[in-house]
């Protein structure tokens, strides 16, 4: 299985072509592959959760900068059956 930093990779090496052909679409990588470009980030997110399950995968507007997170941001995805409380 890929993980996301090789899907980034992918994405990086076929950037130009989706730049001249896709700009500002959604695309989907999986896998190394291109999976598709898509009108909204709804759509790309919802056909790669139908596809995929829960990934990784990339979903990237193409022509937007690649955005970056202080290393003090934290990630963690909360489930419905989480006992989660704020």
């Amino acid at each position: 299985m890929a993980e996301l930093r090789d899907e980034i990779a992918a994405y990086d090496a076929i950037r130009a072509d989706l730049e001249a052909k896709y700009l500002e679409k959604w695309a989907l990588v999986h896998e190394r592959n291109l999976v598709g470009t898509y009108d909204s980030f709804d759509a790309a997110a919802k056909d790669a959760v139908h596809q995929f399950g829960r990934g990784p995968y990339l979903i990237r507007q193409v022509g937007a900068p690649p955005i970056s997170m202080p290393a003090s941001v934290m990630y963690r995805p909360v489930y419905a059956d989480d006992d989660v409380r704020i």
